[in-house]
Parts: C-alpha cells; sequence; structure tokens
C-alpha cells in the first residue's frame, strides 16, 4: 500500500495479533499506552511488537524512572507525555534519560495538549524547544480516547515552531476533511477509538480504506 505523507499514526494498540496485523498496513507509528486507568492499557508486553513502524509509548503523569524502565523493555522509539506534565517534569525525564537509558531509549518527545478554544495554545508557548513534537487531542472528560473532535480551524492561532500531530475523533469518514486540512507544522495524525471494534482492538478493514482514500 503506497504511503502517505502525513505521518500515520494508530495508537491504542494491545493485542498481539491486531498489533501484527496493522503493523501491515501503510503506517508509520504504532501507540502503546502505558496509563492503567486507560480501558486500553498495556499492561504486559505482547508477544509481537512491530519492527518496522515506530513506537510511541503513551504516559500520563508518570515518574520518569518508570518511564525509562518501560522504554528499555518496549524498545520504544518516542514518548508521548498525555498528561499534565510541566516544563519542569520534562527537564526530569530529560535528565533520567541522559542518566539512565541506552541507545534504546528515544531522545525524542512528544507533548499532548487538550485543545478547545483559542486561548489552550497558549500552553504550549512554554514547551516551545523541550517537547520536539506536539499533539493536539480534543478536550473532553477522559485523557485522550474520547472520540469527539475539536474545531480545527482554532489551529490556525497556532504559530509555533514545534510540528504537530492530529488528534482527537479522526474517523473513516474524515478523509476528504484530512486533505483539505493544511498547516505548515501539522505533520501527521493520530488515529485511535473510531477504527475500533472494541477498546485496544483496531478493526482492520476500516483503517486499511481509510488510509487508501487519504
Amino acid at each position: 500500500m503506497k504511503r502517505t505523507e502525513l505521518i500515520i499514526k494508530v495508537c491504542g494498540m494491545r493485542e498481539a495479533a491486531n498489533i501484527q496485523e496493522v503493523s501491515t498496513l501503510a503506517i508509520d507509528w504504532m501507540g502503546f499506552i502505558f496509563w492503567p486507568k486507560s480501558s486500553r492499557y498495556v499492561s504486559k508486553r505482547p508477544d509481537y511488537l512491530p519492527k518496522d513502524v515506530k513506537r510511541v509509548g503513551v504516559f500520563v503523569d508518570e515518574e520518569p524512572e518508570k518511564i525509562v524502565s518501560i522504554s528499555r523493555l518496549y524498545r520504544l522509539d518516542y514518548i508521548q507525555l498525555h498528561g499534565h506534565e510541566t516544563t519542569t517534569d520534562i527537564n526530569r525525564l530529560r535528565q533520567a534519560i541522559a542518566e539512565h537509558g541506552s541507545a534504546t531509549i528515544p531522545p525524542q518527545l512528544i507533548k499532548a495538549f487538550s485543545i478547545a478554544t483559542c486561548e489552550d495554545l497558549e500552553q504550549t508557548k512554554a514547551y516551545e524547544g523541550l517537547a520536539d513534537y506536539f499533539l493536539f487531542d480534543t478536550k473532553g472528560p477522559s485523557v485522550g480516547g474520547n472520540g469527539i473532535q475539536f474545531d480545527w480551524q482554532v489551529l490556525e492561532n497556532y504559530h509555533g515552531q514545534t510540528p504537530f500531530l492530529l488528534s482527537g475523533g479522526i474517523g473513516p469518514e474524515d478523509a476528504e476533511r484530512i486533505r483539505t486540512f493544511h498547516h505548515p507544522q501539522c505533520i501527521g495524525i493520530d488515529l485511535n477509538s473510531r477504527f475500533e471494534q472494541s477498546p485496544g482492538l483496531k478493526d482492520i478493514q476500516k483503517l486499511k480504506t481509510f488510509i487508501q482514500s487519504l
């Protein structure tokens, strides 16, 4: 399957057979959620992990030492911080990686932000230069995986230099919207709950059809 120019990240993976099927599609990154309160929480290492797809570990307000430990175990390529992590927290994590990491620990961090209005974009300014990527998700009752979208026009007010992934309720019917959405810093999209049969189990045909339509 031909790849798009956008990075395609499929998040919330957990089941070995499903991971293997999804990894055969034209995707670039695969996300694993290490937050115990998530319905997609990865409590143990799956029997299969992709080799040709970048692995992203998603953490919520977790201690740096545990992030480093899980990063080693899963050989993560990226660490995504999806909670209320402060700039101090990110500096602590960078220090822990430098002190206790290895070649398998990623130097790149993704900081997620919950977005509803233009004012929500103000919080990104403090993280310029600290995170390698931003991820803009919908502000909702849960930390990600809400299945609802925010108004993408709000992002016209994002003038930062950090590239970002678009997330939050992207579904099978949104291919045309994504093709017509343009922002100089948008490098990819994040797919999750709207492509599931159940939490943590992705619908392969829905994903395949959607990616082809891009």
